[in-house]
């Protein structure tokens, strides 16, 4: 019974013809050979499994075979190839630099040069990784390398190029091998299963190839094991279950969760595929190559940087033309930031999850980008549906309400008067003018009168005025103008500041279209904030509420400014009242906010 051999050796190329993914370079090889032009040294770089090690064996016995073929093979038949094959050749010395890399090393290499050969006309000497030599082993070879006796050859190999010194380099003819592509590997794969006998379909081997990143001893091995589980019966569902491959069914269900903006599915699709046992940065690397195979395939230039098989290829294609490039790119962003921030992040499944809701979002418009047209969008709410054309009001300078002892009390909430919604009207239908009250500047530091006395903030210049849509007036209540005010704050969390100021001035409606509100002179950033954001606020709430003369007059007081306003050290005491294990918590610990 034949030994078992594993296809990586059992199919290692023996001849150019039989070098997989390395034709061009095989081709210069060979009419080096027959021109009869070789170099004193050679210097094959590339990844692993590309070959470098085999072409430099089959290029150092054809160099020596005495009767090559016509298309400048070796023969395998004369003495010096049936000493090659049988590996007991005196002529070809291979030298693993591994673990033969000092200088002593080195010295006995340099010996053995200087015997000449007995068969043949050339001693080939193969020294493999040789960028793990040191320093001294590099610096003893330099001057052999240059002026080698003319019957040596030297044939390195090399997975790190850029560790070899330079001086070493400047010596070598350099050839630099391929990745091997996934087409190759399939055809090579699908080779060695029909001379095996195993029955392979072709999606199963596009998986393995893809698996082997570019190395065919890689490949051969994956074929071996797969071949080994799966009783010689190699199908797409047995490769992806013996290898962990994450199906590419996942990406596509995911694909059609964030193209419908369903977050529910998308976030029970990734259950699934946590229950599988996949990890999450696995998971999170193969979408963003996913996204990334779906933008290649968009566009027919850049299809053919899709390395699978055509009907891979015209399946994501088919899927691309669902999904628009700003979704795309912007899906791919996403990917990329979670990556980066993989590393760091305490809940990783938290990361996924929240990177997956925002590819839900993905396809939706951003208030951030453009409308497709070159256009921002405007950060205003959202504009009534009925929109009718007006001519642009008189602009005039509104003047504050004289001082007052108290601020009147606001009258009762009057219900708001519903408004039939009709279907929006062309854009030019929309006109622009001047029609809001003007803008409001706040200084509290200008604000130097006594606390008891009130003082009503003058109002800005017709210069300041906001410009918004014509919109039909309706009267304010002071219901709908609180409800408006603190859907604004909702809408702006983010500008903590500017969110808790609003909560806490809750403004009061004092005539027709004057709404008021107070705040502390004590307080210069929530007034600092209010001036920055007025007149957005102005805008905004005019649309909402459909009163372009809406106007904001804001009284200046002392002391709280509102009720609602709690220092930090009032809510520690209102805590410490309300709860006696608190006041023992902080007495017995000494706590302060100092």
């Amino acid at each position: 019974m034949e030994k078992y051999l594993v296809s990586a050796r059992k199919y290692r190329p023996t001849t150019f013809a039989s070098v997989v993914g390395q034709k061009p370079l095989a081709a210069t090889l060979k009419n080096s050979i027959a021109t009869d032009r070789l170099a004193h040294a050679y210097l094959f770089c590339g990844s692993r499994g590309v070959g470098k090690t085999s072409c430099a064996r089959i290029f150092a016995k054809t160099i020596n075979c005495t009767n090559r073929t016509a298309d400048g093979e070796a023969c395998n038949e004369c003495a010096s190839c049936c000493q090659f094959n049988e590996n007991r050749s005196l002529n070809i010395i291979e030298l693993d630099a591994a673990s033969n890399n000092g200088v002593d090393d080195i010295r006995q290499l340099i010996d053995q040069t200087q015997v000449p050969p007995t068969e043949g006309k050339y001693r080939v000497f193969i020294v493999d990784e040789v960028h793990m030599l040191s320093s001294g082993a590099f610096n003893a070879f330099l001057k052999t390398l240059e002026e080698p006796p003319s019957y040596v050859i030297f044939i390195l190999a090399t997975t790190e190029k850029h560790k070899v010194i330079p001086t070493i380099l400047s010596r070598c003819q350099i050839y630099d091998f391929n990745r091997i592509t996934i087409a190759d590997m399939v055809d090579h794969l699908a080779y060695v299963a029909a001379r095996e006998g195993i029955e392979a379909e072709p999606a199963a081997l596009n998986v393995i190839a893809r698996k082997a990143d570019g190395a065919m001893r890689d490949a051969l091995s994956i074929f071996d094991q797969v071949a080994a589980s799966s009783l010689n019966k190699i199908t797409y569902a047995s490769t992806i279950e013996n290898l962990n491959v994450l199906d590419s069914a996942y990406y596509n269900r995911l694909l059609e969760a964030f193209l419908s903006g369903n977050v529910a599915n998308a976030l029970l699709i990734y259950k699934e595929v946590r229950d599988h046992g996949f990890n999450n940065h696995f998971f999170l690397t193969g979408l963003a190559d996913y996204f990334r195979d779906l933008v290649v395939a968009r566009d027919p230039k850049t299809i053919e940087l899709l390395e699978t098989d055509s009907e891979h290829r015209a399946h994501m294609a088919e899927l691309a033309a669902k999904c628009t490039p700003k979704m795309l790119y912007r899906a791919m962003d996403l990917c990329n930031t979670a990556d980066l921030n993989y590393r760091t992040a305490a809940n990783k499944q938290f990361l996924v999850e929240l990177t997956l809701i925002k590819l839900c979002q993905a396809d939706s418009p951003s208030p951030d980008e453009g409308d497709g047209e070159g256009q921002k969008l405007q950060p205003i709410a959202a504009i009534p549906p009925t929109i009718t054309p007006s001519t642009p009001r008189p602009t005039t300078t509104a003047t504050a309400p004289a001082p007052a002892p108290a601020p009147a009390p606001a009258p009762a909430p009057q219900p708001v008067r519903q408004t039939p919604v009709s279907a929006p009207r062309p854009k030019a239908s929309v006109k622009k003018i001047a029609s809001l009250g003007p803008s409001i500047s706040i200084n509290p530091a200008a604000a130097k009168k006594p606390a008891a006395e009130q003082t009503a903030m003058p109002a800005a210049t017709s210069e300041a005025r906001t410009i918004v849509p014509a919109i039909d007036k309706e009267p304010l209540t002071a219901d709908g103008v609180r409800r408006a005010w603190l859907s604004f704050a909702d809408a702006h969390t983010s500008e903590h500041v500017l969110a808790s100021t609003l909560r806490t001035c809750l403004p009061q409606k004092s005539d027709e279209d004057a709404v008021t509100f107070k705040i502390s002179y004590e307080s210069p950033a929530q007034a600092d904030t209010l001036d920055k954001w007025l007149p957005v606020l102005t805008r905004e709430l005019a649309a909402k509420l459909r009163n372009p003369d809406l106007r904001f007059v804001t009284e200046l007081v002392s002391g709280e400014g509102s009720p609602l306003a709690w220092t930090e050290k009032q809510v520690l005491e209102h805590l410490m009242d309300q709860n006696e294990n608190v006041r023992k918590l902080v007495e017995s610990l000494r706590l302060s906010l100092d």
